[in-house]
Formats: structure tokens, C-alpha cells, sequence
């Protein structure tokens, strides 16, 4: 019965939609936000298929980028950090601070954060947790500026909505951008700002059209097809 609900309201929402048509940014957010029907406030996310071959290491498009208006989630940041380092991260804002003590927390699976930081000389601590921390996405890196010196911009980043991306081995990469209760102008900052860095990051070895496709969509609505030449022409 649920599966029949679920399945009559997504032919429904689809209704909506021009499945033939290539929406341009402003026409997609104003169509995507029509389509909000949860009973809570969706994450909307764009989705890019990069014209990339991520096998090759000058072709893996990873990176950060701190989205103007956030992306309305609380977001709760763990820090590796020592002696004025960790004081730091704490009046930075982060929630859970430690060294040793946190990787044997995190061994014994309390992982109650969503982004992990640390101080370069740390990296030995984190690594012993590296396979947990991997496949959650969260291992801090050098490239979104997870693994740094400067730990209170690192806080600050994590906590104003910074997002990590990476290309997968097919090479697509999903983000959030915002939520469906953000005003419209705001989602287009975060989409602009989230494009941006992707085309900044376009490897000169890259061939063909560079954003091969592009959707948006709500997490519970069937997806927009973006214009994705509008998005390449994104300085």
C-alpha cells in the first residue's frame, strides 16, 4: 500500500515536470520548489555528470566549497587537535575536540559528527581510524581544507555550510545546495557559488563537454534537467 502511495504521488509530481525540456537555473528552482510535498523541509541537490575519467589522478575533481547561505543543516564538526590548537577548535565552535581519546571513541563507534578536522601534525591519530572514517566520506584532506594549521576557519567554514565534493568512478558528483523553504535567490547563490568552484576545477587533460548532464531535484521528487551549458558558462 505504501509502495502504490509513494509510487501515484511521484507520477503525480512528474506531472509537473517537462521531462523534454532543459530548464535554465531560475525556471528549474521555481519548478523544483513547486514540488515539495514532504512533511519535512527537503534538501535540495544538484547533481553534475562530469566528462572525466576520475582513473586518471589529474582527473579526480575533489574539493570544498562554503556555500553563501549554508545548507540549512545543523552541522556538527569533530576536531583532532592538541594544546592551543585545541583551545582554538573550542572557541571556534567545534563540537567534539581530542586526539588519542577520539580515536578510541570513534573505534568504539561513537561517531556523532558530521565533519572531521585536524591539525597536520594529528594525521598519525586519524589514520588509525581511517577506515572508518573513509567510507563515511568524512577523512579530513589537505584539498577541502580539513587537514590544516588554520583550525578556527576550518570551524567556521564547516559550521557556515561548507561542502565536500568528490567524483565518483562514474564520474558524477551530487551536493546539497540548500533547502525547499530557502527563497529562490538564495538557492541560486548556492548553486552559482557551488558551480563555480566545480568549473574552477575543470582539469585542462578533461575532454569532450565538461558537465555532460545536470539535475536538480528534492530528496522525495523526481529530478529537473538543468540547461548544462548555462552551468559551464558560470565564471
Amino acid at each position: 500500500m505504501k509502495k502504490n502511495k509513494l509510487s501515484k504521488r511521484l507520477q503525480l509530481l512528474s506531472q509537473k515536470i517537462d521531462c523534454n525540456r532543459l530548464y535554465d537555473m531560475q525556471s528549474a528552482i521555481n519548478t523544483v520548489k513547486s514540488l515539495a510535498s514532504a512533511k519535512f523541509d527537503e534538501t535540495i541537490e544538484v547533481s553534475l555528470r562530469l566528462g572525466v575519467d576520475p582513473r586518471h589522478a589529474d582527473q579526480m575533481i575533489r574539493g570544498a566549497v562554503v556555500l553563501p547561505h549554508g545548507t540549512g543543516k545543523k552541522v556538527s564538526v569533530a576536531v583532532f587537535a592538541k594544546d592551543l590548537k585545541a583551545d582554538e577548535a573550542r572557541n571556534a565552535g567545534a563540537d567534539i575536540v581530542g586526539d588519542e581519546d577520539l580515536v578510541e571513541s570513534i573505534k568504539a563507534g561513537n561517531i556523532a559528527f558530521d565533519i572531521v578536522i585536524a591539525t597536520p601534525d594529528m594525521m598519525p591519530f586519524v589514520g588509525k581510524v581511517g577506515r572508518i572514517l573513509g567510507p563515511k566520506g568524512i577523512m579530513p584532506n589537505p584539498k577541502t581544507g580539513t587537514v590544516t594549521l588554520d583550525i578556527a576557519r576550518a570551524v567556521h567554514n564547516a559550521k557556515s555550510g561548507q561542502v565536500n565534493f568528490r567524483v565518483d568512478k562514474k564520474g558524477n558528483i551530487h551536493s546539497p545546495i540548500g533547502k525547499a523553504s530557502f527563497t529562490e535567490d538564495k538557492i541560486l547563490d548556492n548553486l552559482v557559488q557551488f558551480i563555480k568552484t566545480i568549473n574552477r576545477l575543470k582539469p585542462s587533460t578533461a575532454k569532450g563537454k565538461y558537465i555532460r548532464s545536470s539535475n536538480l531535484s528534492l530528496t522525495m521528487s523526481p529530478s529537473v534537467k538543468l540547461d548544462s551549458q548555462e552551468l559551464m558558462d558560470i565564471k
